[in-house]
């Protein structure tokens, strides 16, 4: 029996049943990606996407909320008791929109920010010149140790000495360590600076008890909705009541118009399924899947940043194996493996060249997939970049990856 889709528009059918093929029988690590639950796709997918609800719940410029206000109240509150938060805004497009929302509420341009560097493990939004948060304010960065690869927070309170920021940010795209939030919080009230948390690789960990929670220490927490805490591509602002309304104000008007109703409920629904037990099951077992896989990987022969991984994520050197991160990424694809590119500290080779990868287990976790499949995955990957330009064993390879996959579909 044909669907609606199918008989409106085919070709975007076809689309959409492909990338559900895709998806179902290829293995997926990219760090920032998860499956969604039904649940979230329904919310998602539903007739709160007809509704212009410009304003906050019980404050709109429209008529007609009555309805959806509540689902933004229900967004909220679960929110709140989720982290522990004074305050949250749930109408961020993304994570970018989010950050894009403190830095409009609590700085004026010019104002001097000091940030994770972009090649050493910090996101776009930290400052990077071609993007407006390097265009509208003035960023210095710090980096990792060149020995150790990991946050040296002497060195980061020697810069904030220096360099007397009005914020700092905490928090990460590419970092596969623990963050000390603590140290932080220290180091930004001995120079008089606010503290933002970007934690959107790790808002699932959190909210699972797999990572230490931000909100008690930071002034704002930024996140997304759609990477470790598994739900609709979105994002969100937690903060003490005392930045709530300019932080309200900067979201809208500040720098939106009507919020997607739809992904607001799907993000009460997401919310909604991490406050439950299983989620701190979940959270957990992305953790120790991460740690097996960097593990797995390192006895093949690859050298994994840092040394080892505390969250989701792993950066993996592959210049053991004369191989690029752009050459790897395609490769694996081939393979039926989905990675991405990504920079090392101190990385020799240019941005889209680079010569890492960054893997992250938090959708094959979602998949069911532990430890043991792990070990098995760290082979796959070793075999198939043993042999780049083989195509046979790359297609033997991919013929592996839809066999695992067949066993832990997460959309049958």
């Amino acid at each position: 029996m044909q669907t609606l889709l199918e008989q409106s528009d085919p070709q975007i059918s076809d689309i959409i049943d492909r990338e559900r093929i895709r998806q179902n029988t290829t293995i997926q690590l990219i760090a920032s990606e998860n499956f969604t639950s039904p649940a979230v796709i329904a919310a998602q997918g539903s007739v709160l996407t007809n509704k212009y609800s410009e304003g906050y719940p019980h404050k709109r410029y429209y008529g007609g909320n009555v309805v959806v206000d509540e689902a933004e109240d229900l967004a909220i509150e679960r929110a709140c008791n989720l982290f522990g938060a004074e305050h949250a805004n749930v109408q961020p497009h993304s994570g970018a929109n989010a950050n894009m929302g403190v830095f409009l509420a609590l700085l004026h341009p010019g104002d001097k920010v000091l940030g994770m560097r972009l090649d050493q493990g910090g996101h776009l939004t930290h400052g990077s010149p071609v993007n407006f948060s390097g265009r509208f304010y003035d960023f210095c960065a710090y980096g990792v140790h060149e020995s150790t690869e990991q946050l040296d927070y002497e060195e980061i309170a020697n810069l904030a000495r220096e360099e007397r920021p009005k914020m700092i940010i905490a928090g990460a795209t590419a970092y596969p360590r623990a963050i000390d939030f603590a140290a932080f919080r220290e180091i930004a009230d001995e120079v008089g600076a606010l503290l933002m948390v970007d934690a959107a690789h790790i808002a699932g960990l959190i909210a699972g008890g797999a990572h230490a929670n931000p909100v008690p220490f930071a002034d704002i927490v930024t996140f997304t909705t759609h990477k470790t805490l598994r739900g609709p591509r979105g994002g969100a602002i937690l903060c003490r009541d005392q930045y709530a309304t300019a932080i309200d104000k900067a979201v809208f008007p500040g720098m939106q118009g009507g919020p997607l109703m739809h992904v607001v409920a799907a993000k009460a629904v997401a919310f909604h399924e991490a406050s439950r037990p299983e989620f701190r099951d979940y959270a957990a077992s992305v953790v120790l899947n991460a740690s097996a896989l960097a593990n797995a990987l390192a006895g093949h022969g690859f050298r994994i940043i840092s040394g080892g991984t505390d969250n989701h994520l792993m950066l993996v050197d592959l210049r053991p194996f004369e191989v690029t991160g752009k050459v790897a990424q395609e490769c694996l694809d081939v393979a039926g493996i989905t990675t991405n590119k990504n920079a090392i500290p101190n990385d020799p080779a240019k941005p889209f060249v680079t010569s890492g990868l960054r893997l992250g287990t938090a959708a094959v976790t979602t998949a069911g997939m532990g430890e043991e499949q792990m070990v098995e995955i760290a082979e796959l990957i070793a075999t198939a970049l043993r042999s780049a330009d083989d195509s046979s064993v790359l297609a033997a390879v991919r013929e592996q990856a839809g066999a695992l996959c067949s066993k832990f579909t997460p959309y049958p």
